[in-house]
C-alpha cells in the first residue's frame, strides 16, 4: 500500500510517499481503507523532532475517514484512554506516533475506535473531525461547560481546534469573541457568527477591547504565553479558563485576578471515548459542518504540512489518500 512515512527528522520536507506492507490487524483491531485523512499540528511538531517518544520509521496522521465492510467510518485517534473519562491513563497514546497513523491506504485500529462517519459530511469534512473536533468538544463541553446565552472568548483564532470551538459554541447559542493577528481570519470568523473579531496585532490593548464587549464567562486558549495570562484577568468573577496548547510559551500570570474574582482554570487535551460519541452526536444536525481549509492529493503532502507550518489556513487541512 502507498503511505506517507517519516525516517528522520528535519521538517516537513523529510515525509516521502512509498509503499509498504499493508498492516495486519490485532486481535480486536479492523483494518480501515482510508479515504482521506487531515493533518495537524502535531504531525509537523514531529516531523521537526519537536514530539516527546518518536520512534521512525513511521506513518503520521491521526485523523481519518474511511471504508469498512461496506461502511464508511470515521476513526476516534485517542488510544488506550482507560476507565476514568476525567483523565487519561498512563501510557495511553494517539493514533500516528509511536503507532502508525491514517496517512496511509489503510490503517489498523482497535475496532472500539471505529464509528458511523456523519453521512450529511463529505470525506474531507469528516477527515476533518477527530483530533481537532475532539479537544475542542472537551475543552467548550466537558470543562468550561459552556452554555447557551453565555459568552467565549477564543483566542487565535483559525486553527482546527480554535475553529471547532467557534461552531461548537455558536450552534448552542452562545456569544463568541475571537481574536487573530490576521484580518482575514476574523472575516472569516465573522461569516461563522463570531460576535466580536479582535486584531491584536494591530490592537496592541485587544484585551481593554475585549472587556468593553460584555462579560465574558469562559476563554478558550490554545497557544499559553500573554493571551493566556489576559484570558484570566479578562474573565467574569466566577469565570473559566481551558487551556489545550503552549506554542507561545510559558505565562506570567498575575495571581491577584486569579484567587479573587474565583477563576477557575482548566487543563484539557483530546478528549474521551465518551467526549467522542458526544461531538458525533452533535453533527447529528446536519446544519453543522466543519471547516476545510484546503485538500491535498497525498503526494502533495509536504505542501500540505508547510501550509499548516505556515499558520495561513482557516479551519482544517485535507490528504485525499490515493486509491
Amino acid at each position: 500500500m502507498l503511505a506517507v512515512r517519516l525516517h528522520e527528522t528535519g521538517g516537513p520536507e523529510r515525509l516521502v510517499v512509498e509503499d509498504i506492507p499493508k498492516p495486519e490487524p490485532a486481535g480486536g483491531e479492523v483494518l480501515v481503507r482510508v479515504r482521506a485523512a487531515a493533518l495537524n499540528h502535531r504531525d509537523v511538531f514531529i516531523t521537526q523532532g519537536l514530539y516527546p517518544n518518536i520512534e521512525l520509521p513511521r506513518t503520521l496522521g491521526a485523523d481519518g475517514v474511511g471504508d469498512l465492510d461496506g461502511t464508511r467510518v470515521v476513526i476516534d485517534p485517542m488510544l488506550g484512554w482507560g476507565d476514568d473519562p476525567a483523565v487519561w491513563a498512563p501510557g495511553a497514546t494517539i493514533l500516528g506516533m509511536p503507532r502508525d497513523g491514517t496517512f496511509a491506504q489503510y490503517v489498523a485500529v482497535p475496532k472500539g475506535n471505529v464509528h458511523p462517519a456523519p453521512a450529511h459530511l463529505s470525506d474531507a469534512e469528516a477527515a476533518a473531525l477527530p483530533l481537532a473536533g475532539l479537544t475542542a468538544y472537551r475543552a467548550v463541553f466537558t470543562r468550561a461547560k459552556l452554555q447557551a446565552g453565555e459568552t467565549v472568548l477564543i483566542t487565535g483564532i483559525g486553527g482546527g481546534v480554535q475553529s471547532f470551538a467557534l461552531l461548537y459554541a455558536k450552534h448552542i447559542g452562545a456569544r463568541a469573541i475571537v481574536t487573530s493577528s490576521s484580518d482575514a481570519k476574523l472575516e472569516r470568523a465573522k461569516q461563522l457568527g463570531a460576535d466580536v473579531a479582535i486584531n491584536y496585532r494591530t490592537t496592541p490593548d485587544w484585551h481593554k477591547v475585549a472587556r468593553k464587549a460584555g462579560a465574558i464567562d469562559v476563554a478558550i486558549d490554545s497557544a499559553g504565553g500573554d493571551a493566556f495570562a489576559k484570558a484570566i484577568a479578562l474573565v467574569r468573577p466566577g469565570g473559566r479558563v481551558v487551556t489545550y496548547g503552549g506554542t507561545a510559551g510559558d505565562a506570567t500570570v498575575k495571581l491577584f485576578p486569579l484567587f479573587w474574582n474565583h477563576v477557575t482554570v482548566y487543563g484539557t487535551s483530546m478528549g474521551s471515548p465518551q467526549d467522542f460519541r458526544g461531538m458525533l452526536a452533535l453533527f447529528a444536525d446536519r446544519s453543522l459542518r466543519p471547516v476545510v481549509d484546503e485538500v491535498f492529493p497525498m503526494r502533495d503532502v509536504v505542501a500540505a504540512a508547510n501550509r499548516l507550518n505556515d499558520a495561513g489556513q482557516f479551519g482544517k487541512i485535507v490528504l485525499q489518500i490515493d486509491a
